[in-house]
């Protein structure tokens, strides 16, 4: 048994984490896969030397560099649980959904592009966990035409979040409010702590590794951004701030469709 460490630069949240594991689905010879976002580093455990795991790893673009190779015993490692890995992805799905309904909502209430995109973002998160739950059990070539699907839908809702962002920049349109902004966006700041808290502390038990809440993680700076944007709201009465950070999400949920449709492939 061989156990292959990677560095991987741009694995900075679960979503990451799942995009590898899905893209990794069906290669031959992998018996685990142990994450540690913390330090943006995989180790993948298998029967015996794979050029395919780095061909399939440097197709996501995540920066994935081979650290080193080395032999292992049967007994250095313990094998994941399916069904605990099922409960666990089920309760961060139902949590990111959850908040891209409110966020939504609350996003066109409150007039906030920046909600609107958060919310998107929590949408593609919850994806790539449900894809991920459809893959159990599925053969390799449906769970990449629901990726290919699910991708495409992305990139249409953020093409047309873009799109209203550039009309209301050249437009005429109301100051959004912005202690709906920073409510709302404080109370998904928590929801993603608790997710990946949890994330962390199921691969803590398995892999023996630290268990910790990530705060450098995109999630984490988007929706502090929205919070940033609402006070700026308050402090120039302006709706420029919101619209900014609404752009940029909606830029950040782009290149999540495209890693997404990449499994596809």
């Amino acid at each position: 048994m061989r156990k292959s460490i990677y560095n991987v630069p741009e694995m900075d949240c679960p979503s990451e984490e799942n995009l590898i594991r899905m893209k990794l689905d069906g290669v031959d010879g992998i018996r685990q896969l142990e994450f540690d976002i913390e330090n943006r580093k995989l180790s993948v455990i298998h029967s015996d030397d794979n050029t395919e795991i780095n061909k399939q790893l440097e197709s996501l673009k995540l920066g994935a560099t081979l650290v080193e190779t080395k032999t292992i015993d049967n007994s250095d490692f313990q094998s994941e649980t399916t069904g605990s890995q099922s409960k666990l992805l089920w309760t961060v799905l139902i949590i990111n959904f959850s908040f891209f309904i409110i966020e939504m909502t609350t996003g066109f209430i409150s007039n906030s592009m920046g909600l609107v995109a958060d919310s998107l973002d929590m949408l593609a998160d919850a994806a790539v966990y449900g894809l991920s739950l459809w893959a159990v059990g599925t053969a390799v070539t449906r769970k990449k035409k629901v990726a290919t699907l699910s991708g495409y839908f992305q990139l249409a809702l953020a093409g047309i979040g873009l799109v209203e962002v550039i009309r209301r920049f050249i437009g005429v349109v109301e100051t959004p409010d912005f202690r709906m902004m920073i409510v709302v966006s404080v109370l998904a700041l928590i929801a993603n702590s608790v997710c990946l808290y949890l994330l962390q502390k199921s691969k803590s038990k398995e892999a023996h590794m630290k268990a910790s809440m990530i705060f450098t993680s995109n999630d984490v700076i988007i929706n502090s951004g929205v919070i940033v944007a609402g006070v700026l709201v308050l402090l120039t009465q302006s709706k420029y701030p919101d619209l900014i950070i609404g752009a940029i999400v909606f830029l950040i949920v782009v290149r999540g469709a495209i890693r997404i449709l990449k499994l596809g492939k």
